[in-house]
């Protein structure tokens, strides 16, 4: 380094889908002409850092820079996007400039947003860019403090909360004494085991609350079919109190999703319950896939781990209900642009629930319909054969009865359903430990399915008999036993029974009474 000629380093991250790519952070700060020049693929944002980071700078007690100075965002083939770079561009640039003394400046990774006066804000991705400067071996990172909670959950490297550009460079010049922040992710988790609403206050409902105990055992795909007022929201809203709790390791998955996403509160560590998504029926195909000119994650990948409803599901667009098919399959949704493609996982539960009808009323005994047949039918079809094929259990839900309502007890507890969703999961986790890609039966594949879904032949006469009268697709029979396999470890059957079979396939019945 010389008079004329100096240079400083330090490091920070790009997010890539719910990952993150290391960003080195190269600035030169040298006689002439004062500019400030910004290079390697920035967005308007990080161009817009010279303003602000010159502005913080004067703000925070350090003389004026009179200095050319350029940053170097490398890789310079990887798109650097929004106002995160600001603090390590400001501490480096102060290193540079010989207004600051940090000598090992290239050990550290640092995030940040710089307001005007120097105090530093949020950003997101923050838990995803951290696990990178782990990876690198960095003796530490400092990050913003209103991040400080989400970046504590990593083990093995120190976290510091910076609340200021001044607190950052003293702390680098070891002229202050930052602590570091670490999280106990198993207290965490457990203590965020809440149960919420309870299917204790839902009176009748029995067919519906079985499907949906199995779905929710299992990992299966459900439709609720019926009129206005039967309680399908309602049922659907005490799902999350039946779900089997996250583990670390899934919720570590689902915090980086929604910290991408920028939807972590500020003193929020840790996703601890599993997601409950219900977009609203306008949202539109990028809102639930996700994309846009700055890709985030949809409703499709906030989901992940937990349940997606769409609730009045043919109000949708039939594009935005098209590209759940894909997610649906694959559990992961790819987004391609011109200038890079990325990719987040999606492995959700769908629910759904729907009227029978555009009024709402066909097959009320309380209600006249006032629809014709064309009407029904445009108004269901508004769901391709596709979609619905993906969907394991369609199920009506009939209206519950005054004297139901009058005279039933209260239901069975969310805690004592949950009770029996845990231990179908373990049977499940057991059953799949040796395959990562495996979490419960309706991820299994084709072979999975053929080896542990064997059936004896009074099985096997029977759902040929009921595949025949449904006239169900080949993708619909692997899902039968799929079903048919969660009822039996619900029920503790060490194989697949006939009566396991017979429940899976009347599940599907609707298919054709519906939709033939």
């Amino acid at each position: 380094m010389t008079n004329c000629l100096r240079l400083a380093r330090c490091y920070s991250g790009a997010v890539c889908g719910v990952g993150a790519r290391a960003v080195e952070i190269e600035v030169c700060a040298s006689g002439g002409v004062p500019q400030f020049t910004i290079v390697g693929l920035p967005d308007t944002a990080v161009k817009e850092a010279k303003d602000r980071v010159s502005t913080a700078i004067s703000n925070s007690g350090y003389p004026n820079l009179e200095s050319s100075v350029t940053v170097n965002l490398a890789p310079a083939d990887v798109r650097k996007e929004g106002p995160l770079y600001d603090l390590p561009i400001a501490v480096a640039l102060l290193t540079a400039a010989g207004k600051a003394r940090c000598p090992d400046l290239d050990e550290w990774g640092i995030v940040g947003e710089l307001a005007l006066s120097g105090a530093v804000r949020r950003v997101r991705g923050v838990l995803s860019i951290v696990l990178e400067m782990r990876r690198l071996g960095k003796k530490g990172i400092l990050v913003p403090a209103e991040n400080a909670e989400e970046a504590s959950v990593v083990n093995g490297i120190s976290v510091y909360p910076v609340s200021s550009l001044h607190e950052a460079v003293d702390f680098l010049e070891g002229k202050s004494s930052l602590r570091p922040v670490f999280a106990d992710l198993t207290r965490l988790v457990s203590a965020g085991r809440d149960t919420g609403d309870d299917f204790a206050d839902v009176k009748g409902q029995f067919t519906a609350k079985r499907a949906i105990e199995v779905a929710v055992a299992g990992g299966h795909n459900l439709l609720m079919v019926g009129p206005p007022g039967t309680g399908k929201t309602m049922l659907a809203r005490r799902i999350p109190s039946i779900l089997p709790p996250m583990s670390v390791e899934e919720a570590l998955e689902v915090t980086r999703i929604h910290s991408v996403a920028g939807e972590l509160k500020a003193a929020q560590s840790l996703v601890v319950h599993r997601p409950f998504r219900s977009p609203h029926h306008t949202a539109s195909p990028i809102g639930l896939l996700g994309g846009g000119s700055r890709p985030v994650p949809g409703e499709v990948s906030l989901a992940h781990r937990g349940v997606l409803f769409l609730d009045e599901m043919p109000e949708f667009s039939r594009t935005a209900l098209e590209v759940l098919r894909q997610p649906l399959e694959d559990g992961h949704v790819g987004i391609t642009r011109a200038a890079a493609s990325c990719e987040y996982p999606s492995e959700f539960m769908l629910v759904a629930a729907m009227n029978p009808c555009p009024c709402g009323y066909w097959g009320d005994p309380r209600h006249q319909c006032r629809c014709s047949s064309r009407k029904r039918m445009e108004y269901r079809n508004r769901i391709s054969g596709p979609l619905l094929d993906r969907i394991d259990l369609q199920i009506e839900v009939a209206p519950v009865t005054y004297e139901e309502l009058a005279e039933l007890p209260p239901g069975e507890s969310s805690a004592s359903i949950r009770e029996r969703v845990i231990r179908a999961r373990e049977i499940q986790r057991r059953r799949f430990a040796d395959d990562p890609d495996v979490f419960c039966n309706a991820d299994m594949r084709s072979r999975d399915v053929a080896r542990y879904c064997r059936l004896d032949k009074a099985a096997q006469s029977m759902l040929r008999d009921r595949l025949t009268e449904l006239d169900l697709s080949a993708r619909a029979y692997d899902r039968v036993l799929k079903v048919a396999r969660t009822v039996a470890d619900l029920e503790g059957h060490e194989t697949v029974q006939v009566e396991d079979v017979d429940a899976a396939a009347g599940w599907r019945a609707l298919d054709r009474s519906y939709w033939s």
